[in-house]
């Protein structure tokens, strides 16, 4: 399923790939290398690296370091290449994200149907499919959390204490920070929401048994351990003042709109276009949040039919959960069709008598202002798919109790129904948004030149361009940018007011106390570049190669 889902991207392993060509799976690319350079090759920590933003360094826990998801690739990049390495670990998410949610609901129900379509809904979720195409291979990581909250489902319930839950849960929250610094937190959140709901729908006797605490206390403590060393370069680099804190408009940019959950992707095969032309989100790959008509269907027959389950507590839990991934998502203030709501619904406008919409913060704005770190994350969005993973767990109980009413004759063909039903409802069609990982000619070029100083590109706008670091991987050659889109380093800020000015005496003089040896300049992004050209060889560098829109220059 996942090669039909994903096709072509089997055919494009080594060459190609989906958030490629400049954008996000560029980085990523670059840090599968990086990984397999710094550890295999030069013996050193992958996170530092001391040829990005040059001469300082830089850490790599100012962005995402991903080491889970770079393990699932680095097999494949030691064999094949980063790129293939690369696409390898976005394919293994799929069947991963599906195995666990469907050992999760056999475990509960016992039926391998119910597991394969929960595993089939929640493994190619529209979400998921989305931060595929964007290049989030942290974000693809999915994987862990039907493991996690099954091992903590279990921890709670449990009336002699036993290992396996403990590990399961703890070993998982680990993966989960080793996977992405926002997944990690915001599981944090949830786990607690998570445990609330349980004491309170479970009962409050649970608090008076020692095993509940035992356990809990026990899980508490490893997973500590293990989510404290996955989080340290992160903790490190905030203690230093290295990350930083987002601003209170940027996230209520980037809050969902409750119609972001029922509108189908903009990428489905048949009314993908249709959705594309009709709503037009800032961010259409974080909104697409869309939990599916069959999931939403399952999981309320589900729901109404829970009592029919030996524990009934996990539907009220889950549906807890669920609504606080939704609120969460929705971020600072209400947005609908991905505009903030400005002005009342015209019936509402004479009942309230006036026109513009009270402003109201949702429980997202308290806990920026309140809450340690979180702050620090930008698209509270990604709440979401807490909603969509327990709706997925419900879905496979809702599809259990369809399939087990039916006789036994119809009943696998049932279930085969209700599994094609998802797919159609997610299939995104023949994927088209490969671009071929493929640097330019000038770092070919550089890569033939004496190892003598570092490189920078201008405009300086573009140094922190994943696609520049990506195109190190070529040129083989220290450069005075990096990937900074998240949080830039202390170099960079100070340097880049003289940079903006380049060409200037004050720039290049600069350039050459930063050890640069070549100049990269895109004449592209100049109206006239003749005097540009003038202007930068009269402050003592030469041309030394032009290689299409690309001029290089250096100290004689």
């Amino acid at each position: 399923m996942t090669i039909v889902m994903t096709f072509p991207l089997v055919l494009r392993m080594r060459d190609s790939a989906l958030g490629g060509g400049g954008g996000d799976g560029t980085y990523f690319i670059w840090l599968v290398r990086w990984y397999q350079k710094a550890l295999f090759e030069l013996k050193i920590s992958p996170l530092f690296n001391p040829n990005l933003n040059y001469p300082q360094g830089w850490y790599l826990a100012s962005t995402d370091i991903t080491p889970a998801m770079v393990a699932l690739a680095l097999p494949g990049s030691l064999l094949f290449g980063p790129t293939w390495g690369y696409n390898f670990a976005m394919l293994l998410s799929f069947v991963l994200s599906g195995w666990a949610m469907f050992l999760w609901v056999k475990h509960l129900t016992d039926s391998d149907m119910a597991g394969l379509i929960a595993g089939t809904i929640f493994a190619f979720l529209p979400f998921h499919l989305a931060h595929v195409e964007a290049g989030h291979l942290s974000l693809a990581g999915t994987q862990w959390f039907p493991f996690y909250f099954w091992g903590l489902s279990d921890i709670l319930k449990q009336e002699k204490f036993a290992w396996k839950p403990v590990l399961m849960a703890s070993i998982s929250a680990g993966l989960i920070g080793l996977t992405s610094p926002y997944y990690v937190y915001m599981t944090v959140i949830i786990s607690a929401i998570f445990l609330l709901g349980f004491i309170i729908f479970k009962g409050y006797k649970r608090l008076k048994n020692i095993v509940f605490w035992e356990s809990l206390l026990t899980f508490c403590i490893l997973a500590a351990l293990l989510v404290g060393l996955s989080m340290l370069p992160y903790l490190g680099l905030a203690a230093e003042g290295g990350l930083a804190s987002r601003s209170l408009e940027l996230l209520n940019r980037y809050s969902a709109s409750p119609t972001d959950f029922f509108i189908p992707s903009e990428q489905h095969f048949l009314w993908g276009a249709w959705v594309s032309e009709q709503f037009d989100p800032e961010f259409y790959q974080e909104a697409t949040l869309y939990i599916g008509a069959v999931t939403f269907v399952l999981a309320v027959i589900a729901w109404f039919k829970r009592k029919q389950f030996h524990y009934p507590e996990l539907f009220s839990v889950a549906i807890l959960v669920a609504s606080a991934g939704f609120v969460l998502a929705m971020g600072i203030q209400l947005h609908w069709l991905g505009k903030q709501v400005d002005f009342l619904p015209v019936v509402l406008q004479d009942i309230f008598h006036q026109v513009e919409m009270p402003l109201i913060y949702f429980p997202a704005y308290y806990l920026f202002r309140y809450l340690p770190f979180f702050s620090k994350m930008r698209v509270l969005m990604r709440f979401g798919l807490f909603t969509l993973l327990f709706l997925s767990l419900m879905a496979g109980l809702g599809a259990y109790l369809i399939t087990r009413s039916a006789s036994r004759k119809v009943r696998r063909w049932v279930g085969i129904g209700l599994l094609v039903l998802v797919i159609i409802d997610f299939y995104p069609g023949v994927l088209t948004g490969f671009e071929p990982t493929v640097a330019r000619p000038v770092d070919y070029w550089l890569a033939t030149q004496p190892d003598t100083g570092a490189v920078a590109q201008f405009p300086f706008s573009y140094e922190s361009d994943q696609g520049q670091v990506y195109n190190t991987l070529v040129s083989q050659k220290p450069y005075l940018g990096g990937f900074f889109n998240a949080n830039q380093p202390e170099q960079y800020l100070r340097i880049k007011p003289a940079m903006d000015g380049f060409p200037s005496a004050e720039s290049v003089d600069l350039l050459k106390k930063l050890g640069v040896a070549y100049v990269v300049v895109d004449s592209s992004a100049y109206s006239d570049y003749t005097a540009v050209d003038l202007s930068i060889q009269s402050f003592g560098l030469r041309l030394m190669n032009v290689s299409e829109e690309e001029y290089v220059y250096g100290w004689p």
